[in-house]
């Protein structure tokens, strides 16, 4: 088995907000995968007194550790539970009822001998690799149902559309959030690699068009996560000198986290 995870700042002075862990488990059979895209908050007042690395941390943590050892539960109910426990630190010290409270966009995904378990809520993405080279990518589109002229991440949409009807979910305090998660179960003999990707790592697919999923995969594979969020940096760098033309309002770095995992 081959495992590569990379994470990158967006700006070095300041703390990134993504979170990635991977699990592979002492007997060798199956594993798991975390990554994390903690919402960035306007400035202003959050309701909480914690910062978005703590919460993606937290969170994070929880989902690597019940995904290792609750084979017993699917991923929406890991999610769930991780949001719980994650809300239950921190219930005590700050209102967790703020539209801006701390909250993550999520890729998760559980092998083993018999079936590969995902999970994504909001703009991560998650890429899924037949033998046959065939890649079929992961999407929670509802970002890209938003009016017309919605901001097009879950960092940067306004927070009125977040976590309600006609919007788009994110893991926050509610629980009740891993129900709108887009999920599913495949056959383990149908996947050959996977990989999961933050929007800034996604951006060499989705705003810079430099090839479809399956071309993003084959780059993981051949250069790996750090070698895919070198040529972002790349494309950002230029498109920033050029006059934003695919940028335009979004960040021109944002924090980019990509695991690849070659079964």
């Amino acid at each position: 088995m081959r495992l590569e995870l990379v994470t990158v700042p967006g700006d070095p002075e300041r703390p990134n907000e993504d979170w990635v862990s991977a699990a592979l488990p002492a007997s060798g059979q199956g594993g798991a995968l975390v990554v994390l895209d903690g919402v960035t908050p306007p400035e202003g007042d959050d309701g909480c007194v914690h910062s978005v690395p703590w919460f993606t941390a937290r969170l994070g943590g929880a989902l690597v550790e019940l995904s290792g050892s609750r084979r017993d539960m699917d991923l929406a109910e890991i999610l769930s539970a991780s949001i719980r426990r994650t809300a239950d630190a921190h219930r005590a010290t700050c209102d967790l009822s703020h539209v801006r409270t701390p909250q993550a966009t999520v890729a998760l995904a559980r092998w083993g001998e018999h079936a590969i378990e995902y999970l994504v809520l909001s703009d991560a993405a998650l890429l899924l690799e037949a033998p046959d080279g065939t890649v079929r990518a992961v999407l929670d589109d509802r970002l890209d149902r938003l009016p017309p002229g919605s901001l097009a991440s879950a960092a940067t949409v306004d927070g009125l559309l977040r976590n309600k009807e006609g919007g788009f979910f994110t893991a926050a305090a509610d629980p009740a959030v891993a129900a709108r998660a887009v999920t599913g179960t495949v056959p383990a003999d149908e996947v050959r690699s996977l990989a999961g990707l933050t929007d800034g790592a996604s951006r060499w697919t989705e705003v810079f068009r430099e090839g479809d999923w399956a071309d993003a995969l084959e780059l993981l594979r051949k250069a790996g996560p750090r070698g895919l969020i070198d040529r972002v940096r790349e494309l950002e760098a230029a498109d920033a000198a050029a006059g934003r033309v695919r940028l335009r309002r979004s960040k021109t770095h944002d924090d980019a986290t990509a695991v690849f995992v070659e079964l």
